[in-house]
């Protein structure tokens, strides 16, 4: 395990700085240019989705899927910005009378963030005038923040660099290149990504200067906290899932067919648990900053820990080649 030097990269930050300025965007003029969504459209490519996972489906069905999963993907990224813009705006207590440019990095990231939520709050707004009545997101976003809150703060920063990871990995290996997305769609996680990109630095730079307070007890605990957010998120995919699952089937009227709905909804719980948590995992970067951060035997428990969520990658042959890099 690397020791971390406990000095700021100033000049890491003051980059953060400087992209930011240049790719901000504003939701209306950038973003949503006075669009409305298109169901002739998918929003969620099938390497995030598994869509094609299930070749039973016909093509509307299965873009319906792609809709209804890019639904909830819009309202999980609304759901974790809440606690990571109340994190952030606790780091940058440290660096109030300290660095300058880092405490502007960390505001600008906080802004950001809740410039996001509104964004995808907006995006709900504009989905549910187009899509049938039923569907439902009732995970409370105070409720998910005060829980992962509550871990300490080594955990939540690592949480944070894995969803900002991810979040970087899909738009490049799937949304990017699909050519029969939603043009609305793909616009929000084309100007999402733009800005993600500099948060993923500064999660970076805050989780080593947390990793560099610790002793190896604390990480120990820190290690069993970052295990119990990884199940807390397994558990609103699970419940998530379901939901979305039984909306597609009474929609599509598969509700009544037992071997092809238990193939949704278990598809659905994959591409979750693919989409949240295992595709993260894998990424090189975050597996790289997690081993400089644990030794051998704190990993070995991470690993034992998403070892049951293993089998959540695309069933294509190809699936491991296209895991994001």
């Amino acid at each position: 395990m690397q020791t971390h030097a406990a000095t700021l990269d100033t000049s890491r930050y003051a980059k953060t700085i400087e992209v930011s300025k240049r790719v901000r965007w504003d939701i209306d003029r950038d973003v949503i240019r006075g669009r409305r969504f298109d169901l002739a459209h998918t929003f969620l490519p099938d390497g995030l989705s598994l869509a094609d996972e299930l070749p039973f489906l016909s093509p509307s069905e299965h873009r319906f899927l792609s809709q209804v999963q890019g639904r909830t993907y819009a309202h999980m990224f609304g759901l974790v910005e809440r606690f990571i813009g109340a994190k952030m705006l606790e780091q940058s207590r440290d660096h109030w009378l300290g660095d300058q440019t880092a405490l502007e990095a960390i505001v600008r990231f906080t802004d950001e963030e809740l410039k996001h939520q509104e964004l995808f709050r907006r995006i709900e707004q504009l989905v549910a005038e187009r899509m049938p009545a039923g569907y439902r997101f009732d995970v409370s976003p105070n409720d998910v923040a005060s829980f992962v809150l509550g871990k300490c703060t080594w955990a939540v920063l690592a949480l944070t660099c894995h969803i900002e990871l991810f979040s970087q990995a899909h738009y490049r290996a799937s949304i990017e290149g699909a050519t029969d997305l939603s043009p609305l769609f793909k616009d929000v996680f084309l100007f999402h990504w733009r800005e993600e990109s500099q948060h993923a630095i500064i999660d970076e730079l805050e989780w080593a200067r947390e990793d560099a307070r610790l002793n190896e007890a604390e990480r120990d605990a820190a290690v069993d906290d970052l295990i119990a957010l990884v199940g807390g998120v397994d558990g609103i995919l699970q419940m998530q899932a379901a939901a979305d699952a039984a909306y597609f089937l009474e929609v599509t009227g598969i509700a009544g067919d037992g071997d092809r709905a238990e193939a949704v909804k278990a598809t659905v719980l994959k591409a979750y648990r693919w989409q949240y948590i295992v595709s993260g995992a894998l990424e090189p970067r975050f597996q790289k900053l997690l081993g400089e951060h644990v030794n051998a035997a704190q990993m070995a428990r991470i690993q034992a820990a998403l070892a049951p969520l293993s089998g959540a990658v695309p069933a294509r042959a190809d699936a491991r080649s296209r895991v994001p890099q």
